[in-house]
């Protein structure tokens, strides 16, 4: 079996999600350069999260094997998606705070969804090695899902980093840049954890993931969006969107 063709479609969900917004930055795009070390820190922020969801277990914070709805969101919340968002978050700061090219609400979306799309590759890659007698399987259902999911948890994320940084909204809404995409994430972990805790009712939490990541995606497109005509400069109109 040949190793780079698994890293390959590992990669490429998370690579073409970065061409995407990449060409949804219409007014002024950020330079290849800029957006290649987004993506780098996102891999270094994957490595963050691991370190951070070690540490977890060796406190032992997080419930091994989970038999209940509590215990799945606990593992799904606190196991995976603070310490995921917050190496995101850490290193999304570290990426933007002196940046010169953070000059458009737009860029927030664009540098959160690289950063995300470094973390969601790299985690990719290390789900389809860790599955590898079905890593065909694996890989299709985390392209269809997974990666799209760190992709609208990145989106949230830079949507109201942008929001603070254009000072757009008031302090008391500024936890949102933290929380907000840990909530999308914890719900998303959380529902797939509750599926398999419950066999018996799996099929109907599953129907509630369909339809949480389908309002995932209209919330997004609709912050993607919104951030793009504020960003034009000839709409002034949506710069307090």
């Amino acid at each position: 079996m040949n190793n780079n063709i698994i890293i390959f479609c590992g990669i490429l969900p998370a690579i073409l999600l970065v061409f995407y917004i990449y060409l949804r930055d219409r007014y002024q795009r950020e330079p290849l350069g800029q957006i290649l070390k987004a993506v780098s820190f996102g891999v270094i922020s994957a490595g963050i999260a691991i370190v951070l969801e070690s540490t977890e277990q060796s406190v032992g914070l997080l419930i091994p094997e989970p038999a209940t709805w509590i215990g799945a969101l606990w593992n799904a919340f606190v196991g995976a998606a603070m310490p995921e968002e917050l190496a995101k978050l850490i290193m999304l700061w570290l990426l933007l705070r002196r940046n010169k090219y953070f000059d458009e609400r737009f860029d927030g979306i664009v540098y959160a969804c690289c950063i995300g799309m470094g973390f969601a590759g790299t985690e990719n890659v290390l789900y389809l090695f860790g599955n590898i007698e079905n890593w065909q399987s694996v890989a299709v259902s985390r392209a269809i899902f997974a990666v799209p999911g760190h992709f609208m948890f990145a989106v949230a994320m830079g949507y109201f980093y942008s929001k603070i940084h254009f000072r757009d909204m008031s302090w008391s809404y500024r936890s949102l840049v933290f929380a907000a995409p840990v909530i999308l994430h914890g719900t998303y972990d959380g529902l797939l954890f509750m599926a398999n805790v419950t066999p018996e009712v799996a099929g109907l939490i599953l129907m509630g993931f369909y339809l949480f990541c389908f309002w995932m995606f209209r919330v997004s497109r609709r912050s993607i969006q919104a951030q793009s005509k504020a960003s034009d400069p000839n709409n002034l109109i949506f710069r307090n969107l």
